[in-house]
Order: structure tokens, then C-alpha cells, then sequence
């Protein structure tokens, strides 16, 4: 197949920058939802879903959440998927087994949160205060029970009923077992590596790689069955070498169609919008090098606190950082080269930053 960088970089705009759906709709279609607590100006699943979802607010996922048949869950990220993908990620075998203490201070919350049915981890903070205190993995001083709520999540003891104020509520669940048979286990790695290619194709083959060692969060017992189908990813999706890289996308694709056309608008994109997540891919695509820098000391940033890849068209010309000074949204843009000129660019930039203040006002 006759593909070049600029059919790649149309291919990967279009495919998933998809005509605005229902809230379910943008979910199952991108299968999974990268999260992230910070705002700035909004959580990052909100800030994706803002550009996939007709008249999408920020908040509206965690509002509706326990009306939608997703959950939250650990796959090459933490994030949302649909809830048919918990057959693929469960049983979990942990990557590191408990000790008998840690055991048996599981088995004592669970037996607490089943009596209740939800808790909200501040009730367990008050029932179980001698468990004692640790550090949470961002910093900062948690109680050990809360901790160990997260651990009994990602180990697939408990699952995510609904948020409250942006808090995790928990209830019990109880993952069925599953064929453990060699057919059985290569089919549910496949699965898995084809929602990879599906959510973040076109992919250099490194990538690939990179995305499928990130599995150990959400299927670690699958490891070396993933492994395989990477390995074998040129029988299984459509490839091509385009300027010396290897590139994959889903089989029934082609990344040189005439449909893949991008339109003249300018979109704001999270740091953790499939279109940008991959950095090796953005380089190869856009030619130039965009860094997260949230956790950047402040004099060394380059781009900013929070800086938003800014496509204008099938290009990334530059980014912005918004921010919201009572109620009103304040921005400040960066450009690679020059801000591009002409009142096309400066018409959609407004439309866009118009979207932005209606996507942040409250319901």
C-alpha cells in the first residue's frame, strides 16, 4: 500500500477526531478514556470527550456515570471503559501478591463494604483509623485504608459505583472465572492489543511495543500473550514502512483514503487526547517535540503549566493554556514557528475558545 506521512497524519486526525455522538456512543467508540485528576482547565477525560460529544459539559461523565455501562478501570492508563472489557482485564493477577497482614486487612474491608453495600473511603477512614497512615502515591499523607480501597480495586475486589465530589464511592464485585486454556487466553490478548491499535492507530511499531508493556496495569496475567500478538502484528493489521518506520492501524483501514480530509478549524486537545497521547507519534507527524510539564518546576517550563496541543487544521502549529479567572477563561498560546496569519485562523480560534467557556459553565 502507497502510504505517505501526510495520509498518516490525516488518517490519525480523522479516525478519531469522529463527527460529535451521544456521551455512550463516544465512549464505545474510543473504548477507552484516559483520566486524570487535574484541572486546567478540566479533568482530562472531560477535556477528550469535550471534543467527541455533542454539547458536552465538564463534569457530565461523572454526573451520568452510574447510568452508562462503563467502569472505571486500569488498562494501558487508568480511565473509563465499557463494561463488556472487564471480561478481558479480569480475574487480575496482581503483579505483587500481598502479604498475610495486608491479606487479612483486605478480607476485614471487604467484609465492611459488602455490610454497607457503597462506602465512601471517609467512612472507612473513621472505622478503620488504626489501620494507620502511609504516603499516597502522589504525595501528600493518606489513611492506610484508603490506600489499600485502591489496591482492592485495581485487584478487581471492588468497583467504582459513582464519584461523589470528584471521591471514588466503592461497592463489592466478584469477576467470574474465565477459560483459562492457551486458545482462550491468546483470544483475550488479541482483544486487548486490538483496542490499542483501534484507539491509537496509525502506530510506529515502537509504540506498539510501548503500548503493549503498558498492559501490565490492566491484564499483567496476560503479558506474554500480548507480547505474541505484537509480535506478530504484521499478520494481523494493515502496515506499511513510511520513511523508514514500521506503521500499524486496524486491518479494515486505509490510511490513504480520500475520506480521511481534515477540516480548516481549530481544536484544543488535552495532553491526553489519543490524537497527541503518543509522543514518539507526534514528532514523527508534526515534526516537532510536545512535553507535558505540569510537574516541571515552573522555571524550566517551555510551553507551561498545562499546555494544550493546538491543531489548526491536519497540523499542530502550537499550543495554548487556558485557565479560569472568575468565571471568565483567560488563554495564552504558543507557536512552534509563527502564529499562523489571516482571518480564517483567527475566526476558528475564537469559535473554539467560545466552545471552551460554554464547555466550562455549569449545568
Amino acid at each position: 500500500m502507497a502510504v505517505t506521512l501526510d495520509d498518516l497524519r490525516r488518517h490519525a486526525i480523522a479516525r478519531s477526531l469522529f463527527k460529535p455522538t451521544t456521551l455512550s456512543a463516544a465512549i464505545k467508540r474510543l473504548g477507552f478514556v484516559q483520566a486524570d485528576p487535574m484541572r486546567a482547565p478540566a479533568r482530562a477525560q472531560d477535556l477528550i470527550l469535550f471534543q467527541r460529544v455533542k454539547d458536552y459539559r465538564a463534569g457530565d461523565l461523572e454526573r451520568r456515570y452510574e447510568r452508562l455501562a462503563i467502569e472505571e478501570e486500569a488498562f494501558v492508563n487508568y480511565g473509563f471503559v465499557p463494561r463488556e472489557w472487564t471480561a478481558l482485564l479480569h480475574p487480575r493477577t496482581p503483579r505483587r501478591a500481598w502479604d498475610v497482614a495486608t491479606q487479612r486487612r483486605a478480607q476485614e474491608l471487604l467484609a465492611f463494604v459488602r455490610e454497607r453495600g457503597a462506602v465512601h473511603p471517609r467512612e472507612v477512614s473513621e472505622a478503620f483509623v488504626h489501620h494507620g497512615r502511609v504516603t499516597g502515591y502522589w504525595g501528600g499523607d493518606l489513611n492506610a485504608s484508603t490506600r489499600l480501597l485502591e489496591e482492592m480495586h485495581r485487584h478487581g475486589w471492588l468497583r467504582v459505583k459513582r464519584r461523589e465530589s470528584g471521591t471514588r464511592v466503592y461497592e463489592a464485585v466478584e469477576h467470574p472465572p474465565q477459560d483459562d486454556s492457551p486458545a482462550r487466553r491468546r483470544a483475550r490478548a488479541e482483544a486487548l492489543v486490538d483496542h490499542i491499535v483501534n484507539l491509537y492507530a496509525p502506530l510506529p511499531a515502537a509504540s506498539l511495543g510501548y503500548l503493549v508493556t503498558l498492559l501490565r496495569f490492566g491484564a499483567p496475567q496476560l503479558m506474554t500473550e500480548a507480547r505474541a500478538v505484537a509480535k506478530a502484528a504484521a499478520s494481523r493489521y494493515g502496515h506499511a514502512r513510511v520513511e523508514g518506520v514500521d506503521w500499524f492501524w486496524p486491518a479494515d483501514e486505509n490510511p490513504a483514503s480520500r475520506r480521511h480530509q481534515t477540516k480548516p478549524v481549530v481544536r484544543l486537545l488535552a495532553p491526553f487526547d489519543p490524537v497527541v497521547w503518543d509522543r514518539r507519534r507526534f514528532e514523527l507527524l508534526w515534526g516537532w517535540a510536545y512535553r507535558f510539564e505540569a510537574y516541571v518546576p515552573a522555571p524550566q517550563r517551555t510551553m507551561g503549566h498545562y499546555a494544550m496541543p493546538l491543531l489548526w487544521g491536519e497540523q499542530v502549529v502550537g499550543w495554548a493554556n487556558l485557565r479560569l479567572e472568575r468565571g471568565e477563561l483567560r488563554h495564552e498560546l504558543g507557536f512552534v514557528t509563527s502564529r499562523p496569519s489571516g482571518p480564517a485562523f483567527d475566526s476558528t480560534l475564537n469559535a473554539e475558545l467560545a466552545r471552551f467557556e460554554q464547555f466550562l459553565a455549569p449545568r
